[in-house]
């Protein structure tokens, strides 16, 4: 037979008893009764039942109906008596596991190479089974040589979404009430390709419970009395993409169209909003050394009170909180918080790079400013260090002063980029104030070429721009063409969703500074990475158990984002995404951009606190960051709640970019 997904062969099979259909696709049934081990039943199809060679305590039925281009699979579980149940469907193919690449949105990108072994790969095996609340959308999906196969679970718009609490992590485990997730997952070592799926959840051959932590295998049991049935349903759906980036892009816009997000009632205007995260500019202000800074890494929740942890860049903005500081306290006559933002940039002038001109990036102040030989640089933190300067620089000459010095400190750092810039167009991960290489992985590549952009707009130098240029040559040859976003959060070396971000933020930034054929060009490449973006931003709500605060405090994980492989947690990082999306559905016709825009735009600030509304932070004003939304933590609290320590310094500058649209376009087109 033809290398294709038997769909015809799965309709076939849930209407006739065919022997040669029933291998394509394979139902299994746990039951286990408390105490005991539990036991499995292969199930097999007769008529519309499925059936045992053992009685069984309770009917099971099929219904397959075709919807459009989707094959809905219903299965209706009635219980004779009291029955604790899990139910496993698995639809092989005839792919060769070698030659697929696997999808599971926000968590799971072709085989997860990118990631370590110990963080769910192929390295650890090539069977996986996950709860579905670990996913942007409740799918799994499976692409080989121009054909592709997903299947996602469909819930009853009627029933709400629930959750349990359980007892224990690992082993056998029958759930304390009602949930709504199932698992989704696929095979592979047989050799070849198998998607499984299921209800309740399962976790399998090892269950994922925090950074780099894989323990025990995970199997729930649901309930059901006597008379009590339950309906459960999936979405088959088959397509032909040409390569694994339209498979991913194609897949985007099905989940959108099946799941419909919608735009939530914002709890705050953006100058709300920016009201309260000043909050955050005024307590964690430290001002005792010879660098001034806001505290934004290694927080405690309860306190929020500043530590001596200084990053430059991501984890802490140190200098794009210091920009928002002024802007801000300039706009609403705070002479205080003008003070600080000055004193932030005069003191990193002063102290804050080295000889070579690099920005000191990353270090605890306590100990003293490192020497020059002792930082190591990140190509991110640097580009985002110049991106605040510039930005601030823009705003003092808008206002009639000038920063000659700043100027010149500038333009030997951009200087300092253009010459660290490899023959192939890439800029090492990590490197020293002598250009050796700590890193030298390419997938950071992207942060940087916004930043050259910035700099030849700024000063007009147009080495900056065709150092840009290059840097987007090797991110459509290296990463976009083969669909590879990685390597670009600070502390995980894996797929994730900021590699995607900045790809799009590059050539969204060549575009704004390009025209005809080439502009076009960037927009295409800015479309392609938008779907993998998006990819890690959430499409539904995942259900809670009573207990759980964000549940409690009504949490909608809609337009939040799954973070990395490593880190299986939602955050607010979006900072310019959101306007490049918006702005893309005006230049491509694509719509569904628009409609992510909106979601995104009214959900990320569902957990701002405010004095009578802490949402579990000690201190108003200090976002959360660490959102725990399924069984992952850091090693504090689980689900349901945050870790104990955060980064409130980025998430800060993260919305207050959400909430500046306007900053960017103006600073590249003049305006």
């Amino acid at each position: 037979m033809t290398k294709k997904i038997f769909i015809l062969a799965f309709t076939v099979l849930m209407m006739s008893t065919s022997a040669t259909m029933a291998a394509a696709v394979q139902f299994t049934l746990r039951l286990k009764y408390p105490g005991n081990d539990a036991v499995t039943y292969p199930l097999q199809q007769q008529g519309n039942k499925l059936k045992a060679q053992q009685p069984l305590p309770l009917d099971i039925t099929t219904v397959t109906t075709a919807e459009g281009e989707d094959l809905r699979l219903s299965v209706t579980l009635t219980a004779h008596k009291r029955t604790w149940f899990n139910l496993g469907v698995l639809i092989p193919t005839d792919y060769a596991t070698d030659d697929c690449d696997f999808y599971l949105p926000g968590f799971w990108y072709h085989k997860n190479l990118r990631s370590p072994r110990e963080a769910p790969s192929f390295h650890t095996s090539k069977d996986w089974n996950f709860r579905e609340d670990r996913l942007s959308s409740p799918l799994a999906g499976v692409y080989c040589n121009g054909s592709a196969l997903t299947v996602m679970h469909e819930f009853t718009p009627s029933t709400p979404l629930t959750d349990a609490l359980t007892t224990h992590q690992e082993g056998e485990v029958i759930l304390g009430g009602s949930t709504s997730i199932g698992y989704m997952g696929f095979e592979g070592s047989s050799g070849h390709a198998a998607l499984s799926f299921g209800y309740p959840y399962m976790e399998t051959p090892r269950r994922y419970i925090r950074k780099l932590t894989l323990i025990n295998p995970i199997t729930t049991f649901a309930q059901l009395e006597q008379g009590e049935r339950i309906t459960l349903t999936w979405l088959i759906h088959e397509t032909k993409p040409a390569d694994y980036g339209e498979f991913v892009a194609q897949t985007w816009l099905y989940c959108m169209a099946k799941l419909n997000p919608q735009p939530l009632q914002p709890l705050f205007t953006p100058d709300e909003a920016k009201d309260q995260l000043a909050n955050y500019f005024r307590k964690a202000y430290v001002d005792q050394y010879a660098l001034k800074f806001h505290s934004g890494h290694g927080l405690r929740i309860d306190d929020c009170k500043p530590v001596n942890h200084v990053q430059i860049g991501f984890c802490g903005r140190v200098l794009l909180n210091g920009f928002n500081t002024l802007e801000y306290g300039e706009a609403h006559g705070d002479a205080e918080l003008v003070a600080q933002g000055q004193a932030i940039f005069d003191s990193w002038l002063q102290h804050g790079l080295t000889a070579k001109g690099y920005f000191k990036d990353d270090f605890h102040i306590a100990n003293g400013i490192p020497t020059d030989q002792d930082i190591v640089h990140s190509i991110r933190q640097q580009s985002e260090g110049v991106y605040a300067v510039l930005h601030y620089l823009r705003y003092e000459k808008q206002h009639g002063r000038k920063h000659k010095e700043w100027e010149q400190k500038m333009r030997t750092l951009l200087d300092n980029m253009v010459t660290l810039l490899k023959d192939d167009g890439h800029y090492p991960r990590k490197y020293r104030d002598d250009h050796s290489d700590v890193d030298a992985s390419g997938g950071s590549t992207p942060s940087a070429t916004s930043t050259l952009v910035m700099g030849y707009k700024y000063f007009g130098d147009k080495r900056y721009l065709d150092a840009a240029k290059c840097t987007v040559d090797y991110l459509e040859q290296n990463i976009i063409s083969k669909s590879d976003y990685f390597s670009s959060t600070l502390d995980a070396n894996c797929e994730d969703k900021e590699a995607a971000i900045s790809a799009v933020t590059a050539t969204y930034y060549l575009a704004m500074v390009t025209k005809g054929q080439e502009r076009q060009h960037y927009i295409d490449l800015c479309k392609k990475a938008a779907f993998f973006a998006l990819s890690w931003y959430y499409l539904w709500d995942v259900p809670f158990a009573q207990g759980q605060m964000l549940g409690d405090l009504g949490f909608k994980s809609r337009g939040w984002s799954n973070v990395s492989v490593e880190n299986n947690h939602v955050d607010v990082f979006v900072f310019e995404l959101a306007h490049i999306v918006k702005w893309l559905a005006q230049e491509t016709g694509q719509q569904q951009f628009a409609q992510i825009y909106d979601v995104i735009r009214s959900s990320l600030t569902q957990l701002l606190p405010t004095k009578d509304r802490l949402c579990g932070i000690g201190v108003p004003g200090f976002n959360p960051e660490v959102v725990q939304h399924t069984q992952w933590d850091y090693g504090k609290n689980g689900k349901g709640f945050y870790n104990d320590i955060f980064a409130p310094g980025w998430t800060t500058a993260s919305l207050w970019e959400l909430f500046s649209p306007d900053r960017t376009v103006g600073f590249l087109t003049g305006k």
